[in-house]
């Protein structure tokens, strides 16, 4: 290895070292940019008349040459004239490394690397004047040599210099650009100036995470990314006093090494963020927002700040159903889901603290933030009744129906959204019911009650009083709202509670043996008897019911040692049974 003396210049530089940080590419395409050069086709081109320089490899571009005060990293190996080798940076394992035209090389090495490029090869021939002259340099090099140098150059900086910054992707739309004290997750490829790769975090499958502007970065780096939006691509040039400085980073960056990086930012937020709602769409008719308690159904598309998709409610044909406000979301959904309105569409941001934090889950990375696509299908309250608008009544609305009416009815049912479910149109007939059975849902019960013939209703009907969590397979979505448009058609009175046939007139004090038809005091159908009593008018049977069924229901009854047969002592009319029969 060269090393000056007092009175003569060094051929090779002094030795420094690279840096080291996390992220950049530029990696093998730098290598890509050097193109060969046969020696034999370069002219010499004279220095001064003094030093001898042939360009044997040149890069496509060269963004920088250097110049006096520069700091040179070099490879080299020197030889006299003979081919005999003298020294080798290569065989030492480092490159040289010196301050160019500040006498700490030999005059014919500080002139032969002004204007190189990075990547550049030379061959210079040194006269013995702009080397170690007349007095050589100890057994190694002897008196009056010209000295052979072949030198690649792999990087230039200089004391002035400052982080570069070369921005070459960037999104239309930048809401939000990195400030101190933010936390970025990012990739990155770093390489030394040549083209070196030294990291990636690409090949370790996840993004390099970490507060800016603190401290947690070299200081480089944390300059670079200042003003970056999500979805930007840059390339920081980062000098090594702003990077690993004289020592690297003791594996795989040199001392005094220019870093570069290739970075495209992914995550962005700061720990002070709440969360952030946009509204892209609200219907024009409101009459009522969520709030803390309220059970809601709704779809979602969830991706990261960067646009990476990472789960899909409508994927699963199916709406998310959660209470909102008690914890069972996470806490910046449980907030942005506050103050909705059935078929707003809105977009909610959402900070990793108030999310999946550090650690993240499934296909979410730790520190990530959120961002939510919702649509609000339907919400309610568990302390919700049904909700009955009137939309029309006639002038004269009686008589009013009641429990034991039996009712004829159009309708058509849709969800809170105006998905529409069913009608009873599309069958061309009525629905038909007696209220208090139990043959509808007990929300279309409640919303049915002191209606009239002619009037037309709109019921809300909560899934606690319409088909609950389950809802019906292929039809109604569990924990659905449904909305009815109803139309009373028709309404027959029903009897009084607990009787299945009246009498129109007074009952004959012989009606046991009106109905004994052989005269052998006991009964074993009575349905013929009940069915002309009807048809002449004499009495009515409970609507809404098959007659034979009916009457066979009121035989068992009176039938009180179920032998098929009622006798004188069986048979009592309403007024002379207890409450548990339901008779004559």
């Amino acid at each position: 290895r060269l090393f000056k003396r007092a009175s003569s210049r060094h051929p090779g530089p002094a030795v420094v070292a690279g840096v080291r940080e996390n992220m950049g590419v530029h990696g093998a395409a730098c290598l890509a940019l050097l193109v060969t050069c046969a020696a034999c086709s370069a002219p010499p081109v004279p220095l001064e008349d003094v030093v001898v320089i042939e360009r044997s490899a040149v890069p496509e571009r060269c963004e920088r040459a250097v110049k006096k005060g520069d700091f040179v990293r070099y490879h080299y190996r020197g030889a006299f004239p003979d081919g005999t080798a003298f020294d080798s940076s290569y065989k030492r394992g480092s490159t040289y490394n010196a301050f160019v035209g500040r006498g700490q090389l030999i005059a014919g090495m500080d002139r032969a690397l002004l204007g190189m490029c990075v990547n550049e090869r030379r061959a210079v021939k040194v006269p013995p004047h702009l080397a170690y002259g007349k007095d050589g340099y100890g057994d190694i090099i002897p008196p009056d040599a010209i000295l052979h140098f072949d030198i690649l150059l792999l990087d230039i900086w200089n004391p002035e210099d400052t982080v570069q910054v070369k921005t070459y992707s960037k999104p239309e739309a930048c809401s939000r650009k990195v400030q101190v004290s933010d936390f970025v997750r990012y990739h990155y490829n770093g390489t030394l100036m040549d083209g070196t790769l030294f990291d990636s975090s690409r090949t370790r499958l996840r993004t390099y995470d970490t507060y800016v502007g603190t401290g947690w970065l070299i200081a480089g780096m944390d300059q670079g990314l200042l003003g970056m939006c999500v979805g930007e691509k840059r390339i920081i040039t980062v000098p090594p006093f702003l990077g690993y400085g004289e020592n690297g980073d003791g594996s795989d960056i040199p001392g005094q090494a220019s870093l570069v990086f290739d970075v495209v930012l992914l995550d962005l937020h700061n720990p002070k963020d709440g969360i952030a709602v946009e509204k892209l769409q609200v219907p024009e008719n409101c009459p009522r927002k969520s709030k803390a308690g309220d059970f809601m159904r709704y779809h979602y598309n969830g991706t990261l700040l960067d646009g990476t998709f990472f789960d899909s409610s409508y994927s699963r044909n199916s709406t998310y159903d959660t209470y909102i406000g008690k914890g069972y979301v996470i806490s910046g959904m449980d907030e942005g889901l506050v103050g909705v309105c059935v078929g707003e569409r809105r977009r909610v941001i959402i900070p990793p603290h108030l999310a999946y934090g550090e650690e993240g889950t499934g296909k979410i990375p730790g520190s990530a933030v959120l961002v939510f696509d919702v649509y609000v299908v339907d919400f309610h309250n568990p302390s919700d009744v049904v909700q009955i608008t009137s939309s029309f009544r006639p002038e004269t609305c009686e008589p009013r129906s009641k429990k034991g009416d039996f009712v004829k009815y159009h309708y058509n049912v849709s969800l809170l959204d105006g998905t529409s479910l069913h009608s009873s149109l599309h069958y061309g007939k009525t629905y038909d019911v007696v209220l208090g059975t139990g043959q509808v849902v007990m929300g279309m019960e409640m919303g049915l009650q002191d209606m009239c013939v002619g009037e037309k209703r709109r019921l809300v009907i909560p899934p606690h009083l319409g088909y609950g969590e389950r809802g019906v397979a292929g039809e109604v979505p569990g924990s659905a709202v449904l909305v009815f448009d109803v139309e009373m058609l028709d309404m027959e009175e029903g009897l009084p509670e607990g009787y299945m046939f009246v009498w129109n007139s007074e009952v004959t004090p012989d009606l046991f043996d009106d109905m004994d038809k052989n005269k052998d005091t006991q009964v074993d159908s009575f349905t013929d008897y009940i069915l002309r009593q009807v048809s002449e008018g004499k009495g009515r049977l409970a609507p809404g019911f098959e007659p034979h069924r009916l009457i066979e229901n009121m035989f068992a009854n009176q039938d009180r040692d179920g032998n098929g047969k009622i006798t004188a002592e069986e048979f009592k009319l309403k007024a002379d049974e207890s409450p548990a029969h339901d008779e004559l």
